[in-house]
């Protein structure tokens, strides 16, 4: 997979890139993630890559020629529509794992980063292909946001995750928030581990492993379960639960 960020601040990636399950995925070349500085596609002097709004208005706005430049650099030679190129705005698309998925079918895509007031509405019009969001709050630039997007993908990667079968199981994947772990020791301050767990029935341990995900989500995440896909049981478990 190869991922283009277009940004401002370059070096801000290079410490979560290095690590862990990115940096893992990097190491075994299961992705290629390119940093692009978008002041290099500027001209003049200063390289300036913001000004103020028309209209008037508090802060700057990033201008729209070395973003497109940018992209085209990166793009030149492939299809049309190709790649993927994904604004990371306030006003896109609410970031779930569906998208996540969606995005992790891609081979290759483009995110750039918004910074300041925001960037030339021609960006989003004429150039990118998709915007997304990751939550409703303010950032003070898309670099956050990418880092989270990057995130989310790189570990569906077949072998970016040492064990592939923990990535099914996770929050969210399943429409639902994953239900309580535990590890040694098996009491610890006179709190004891569900005894389900330590008996070896697997069975079991899936039975309330999916009840507990349920209870968790109907507690915590109620909107949820509005999506989720439930069985019978499900129900059945939850109106008894709760009632």
């Amino acid at each position: 997979m190869i991922i283009d960020i277009l940004t401002l601040f370059p070096k801000i990636f290079d410490d979560l890139f290095g690590y862990s399950i990115i940096g893992r995925a990097i190491d075994r070349n299961l992705v290629d993630i390119r940093i692009h500085d978008i002041r290099d596609f500027t001209y003049d002097n200063h390289h300036v890559v913001d000004d103020y709004p028309y209209g008037g208005g508090a802060g700057m706005v990033l201008k729209p020629e070395p973003i497109f430049e940018t992209v085209e650099h990166i793009t030149k030679g492939l299809a049309k529509l190709e790649v993927p190129i994904i604004l990371l705005s306030p006003q896109g698309r609410l970031l779930n794992q569906k998208i996540v998925r969606e995005l992790a079918d891609h081979h290759h895509f483009i995110l750039i980063c918004g910074h300041y007031e925001g960037v030339d509405d021609r960006v989003a019009q004429h150039l990118t292909t998709d915007e997304i969001s990751i939550g409703d709050y303010v950032l003070s630039g898309g670099e956050v946001a990418a880092m989270v997007v990057v995130d989310c993908i790189v570990r569906l990667l077949p072998g970016a995750v040492g064990c592939d079968k923990s990535v099914e199981d996770e929050s969210h994947v399943h429409g639902l928030l994953e239900y309580p772990q535990y590890t040694r020791p098996a009491e610890y301050r006179n709190e004891i581990v569900p005894s389900v767990l330590l008996s070896g029935n697997h069975d079991k341990i899936a039975q309330w492993r999916r009840q507990q995900s349920l209870l968790r989500t109907a507690n915590r995440r109620p909107d949820l379960l509005e999506k989720a896909v439930l069985s019978k049981e499900d129900r059945l478990f939850l109106k008894n639960a709760i009632s």
